[in-house]
């Protein structure tokens, strides 16, 4: 992810002329404990670590002793693991965390169910459970944590629903409406929030780039299909597109849809990362106004940098419309200023709000459409 600030500009300078973010790092790895530390010790300027913890209860000890700005915590430990210890830390002394996760497997649910639970992001181990591969990682680490230096903290202690509703319609037909969503940092608490809400009728494709890499893109479909009314997957490609289905972009693959005679399919690619990700947004949001025109919702939300932003105004230019997520629900404000600044928006709405605009959106649409007399498109 780009390193923007919440006011969308860049979070290392944003930093200059102020003391360091102080940093507790938690792991049961000894070793783990110090590479983490060293990789954080290497951006002295904007970073300092205050203090180690060997678990979760005492890591709950040192924060409360030493106050640390952000905590970088293992999702896997012994006893009091991450999630439980994240719980405690959300709920007593709520601030930014930042996850450390091992590849694939339970790892990967895991760590999507941290993020629900408040994490601001998280970084996973590349070279398994001994050694950190410092030189790959070290990126990755330092502008996860330049995101927690600029988390809206006051959103970090809420905890997310848990909820299951029936599948009233499974939307075989194709879809003559379709809702585009883009999200970064902060991005799986707030799907998290807006999947579930979305009526199972909704009446369109949910089209969804999360940034994140492969296996936990995977994770976060099953987690939010566990929730929702709406059936949730991991785009594959060459899909045939489905009314009342939600997709989810796979890590390292962007994400189009496309017409094909009289069908419309998802495709994948690997074509060069846009604004530093991929998948990236403005890909999706370009085909799904140039496919649907002005049938389509946009919608972007929490995350570091400006992708989604030049899709959204090709989606405003096609005539469709645009929800963008305010500032004060806003884990990180980047993308939703930069949506605002270069495409504007029809709506600008707390998190809380935008399941139901959504589906709004999408009733007033298709009850405009057949006043009109409008077909299927084509």
């Amino acid at each position: 992810m780009a390193n923007v600030s919440s006011d969308g500009g860049d979070a290392s300078s944003a930093r200059r002329g102020t003391p360091p973010r102080t940093v507790l790092v938690v792991d049961d790895s000894a070793l783990m404990r110090q590479v983490i530390a060293d990789i954080i010790a290497s951006a002295h300027d904007e970073f300092r670590v205050v203090g180690t913890a060997r678990d979760g209860r005492d890591a709950l000890r040192q924060i409360h002793a030493l106050e640390p700005d952000i905590v970088t915590l293992d999702v896997e430990m012994p006893e009091m693991d991450g999630l439980e210890t994240l719980t405690r830390i959300m709920s007593d002394t709520p601030r930014p965390v930042v996850m450390l996760s091992g590849a694939g497997g339970a790892g990967s649910d895991l760590t999507i169910r941290a993020l629900e639970l408040g994490a601001v992001d998280f970084v996973r181990k590349t070279a398994g459970p001994v050694r950190l591969d410092a030189d790959s990682v070290r990126a990755r680490l330092l502008d996860a944590l330049r995101a927690a230096a600029v988390a809206n903290r006051a959103r970090l202690g809420e905890l997310a629903r848990d909820s299951h509703s029936a599948r009233p319609d499974e939307g075989l037909d194709p879809p003559e409406w379709v809702v585009v969503i883009a999200a970064s940092t902060g991005g799986p608490r707030a799907l998290t929030d807006i999947v579930p809400a979305l009526p199972g009728t909704l009446g369109a494709s949910v089209l969804i780039v999360q940034h994140m890499p492969g296996g936990f893109t995977t994770s976060l479909a099953r987690r939010l299909d566990a929730l929702s009314a709406l059936p949730v997957v991991e785009a594959t490609a060459d899909e045939p597109l489905r009314r009342n289905h939600v997709y989810i972009a796979p890590g390292g693959y962007h994400m189009r849809v496309e017409r094909r005679e009289t069908s419309l399919v998802l495709t994948l690619d690997t074509r060069p990362p846009i604004w530093g990700v991929r998948p990236a947004a403005d890909p999706l949001f370009r085909s799904a106004a140039q496919v649907f025109g002005e049938r389509v919702v946009g919608v972007v939300l929490t995350g570091m940098g400006r992708d989604g932003a030049e899709g959204l105004r090709a989606i405003r230019d096609a005539g469709g419309q645009s929800v963008v997520q305010d500032q004060m629900t806003s884990i990180i404000y980047g993308m939703p200023l930069a949506a605002i600044t270069v495409a504007g928006a029809d709506l600008i709405a707390p998190l809380s709000d935008i399941a139901t605009a959504i589906a709004g959106r999408v009733a007033g649409g298709r009850a405009s459409a057949d006043t009109l007399g409008r077909g299927p498109i084509g």
